[in-house]
């Protein structure tokens, strides 16, 4: 049976990867994440092995020219002619569609479960380290010590974390090239174990024996009332800085006794990540206890006339720093809460 749009529009990922068939050797394969990439099943003139055709993603590839893309390549098989020589040797080659920047570009716009905000720094690492030295290098040449320098010279710098990360993209990058039939092996692989190993320092936690000495170095703090007060409903709400920092008034229930945190939120003009809301972005609803019902209603004595509920000193449509709602700002400045 041949697919409809809608049953590809509502197609949804499943913990293995699988397949839909439109015919014709054409079927579109759904992974674990959502992507959905068209592909072709089919014999090669030469030697009547299997082989298949990468036709790209669904939506950039709507059904239409997936099916017009299966015709084509019919058609030359029907002539004795291999579509996929035919494709890297005609089509791709012109294109540039084994450079490495192409390939990682194409990777970029297939994740599209990722935020805005995220995407975009996704992209901005990758041109501000990757694409200068890399990016217009055949990736079917490229060997893993050439995918290794730009990321060695990031994590020289000092830069540990940002090199992991590129280290990380530069894999899936690859291996998104080999699983679209544009490369025949991922030579990131191998790049395991190649960074320097630092140590991650952590704040330690607050042992439980020195809470009531934190407690009571709260409740004498002599500084901003909404800081101790965000401080206090941290400790009792067992949220995250920027769940409190951003929150608004809209979200507070004071006749359920629940704060319900968005998985995304309306973002503040001139405040840097301001739609942060859960971390999975997924809604929460926090039931309020009686201490975090009251701290909510002196909160709103206080702000209550605003959007927000923690606003900035400076603007009352902004919101406080993230120091204003820790521990430290209350002098204890060597524990996590």
């Amino acid at each position: 049976m041949k697919l409809n749009a809608r049953q590809i529009e509502t197609a949804k990922p499943k913990e293995k990867a699988y397949k839909m068939a439109d015919g014709g050797g054409l079927y579109l394969e759904v992974s674990p994440k959502g992507s959905k990439y068209w592909r072709m099943k089919y014999r090669r003139p030469s030697d009547k092995k299997e082989d298949r055709l990468a036709f790209g993603v669904y939506p950039t590839i709507t059904l239409a020219e997936a099916r017009g893309k299966r015709d084509a390549a019919k058609k030359l098989l029907s002539q004795g002619i291999d579509p996929k020589v035919e494709q890297k040797g005609a089509q791709a080659e012109i294109e540039g569609a084994y450079l490495f920047e192409t390939i990682a570009r194409q990777w970029h716009a297939s994740n599209l479960t990722w935020s805005e905000d995220h995407s975009h720094r996704v992209l901005l690492t990758l041109e501000q380290y990757i694409f200068p030295s890399i990016g217009q290098i055949d990736a079917r040449t490229l060997r893993t010590s050439q995918l290794l320098n730009p990321i060695k010279a990031v994590d020289t710098a000092g830069k540990h974390d940002v090199a992991q990360r590129l280290m990380q993209r530069v894999n899936a990058i690859m291996r998104f090239g080999v699983q679209n039939d544009l490369l025949e092996s991922n030579p990131a692989s191998d790049m395991a174990g190649a960074l320097l190993s630092v140590k991650a320092t952590h704040h330690p936690a607050l042992p439980p024996k020195r809470i009531p000495e934190f407690l009571e170095r709260l409740s004498r703090y002599k500084g901003r009332l909404m800081t101790r007060l965000a401080v206090e409903l941290t400790l009792l709400t067992f949220i995250r800085s920027s769940e409190m920092r951003f929150a608004r008034w809209s979200e507070v229930n004071f006749e359920r006794s629940e704060w319900t945190i968005p998985g995304i939120r309306k973002p503040i003009p001139g405040v840097k990540h301001s739609e942060r809301g859960m971390k999975m972005k997924t809604e929460h609803i926090v039931p309020l206890s009686k201490q975090a019902f009251d701290i909510f209603k002196r909160l709103h004595a206080l702000s209550g006339k605003g959007e927000v509920i923690f606003p900035s000193d400076h603007d009352p449509k902004k919101v406080m720093s993230e120091n204003g709602s820790s521990p430290n700002m209350v002098g204890d400045s060597e524990v996590h809460v």
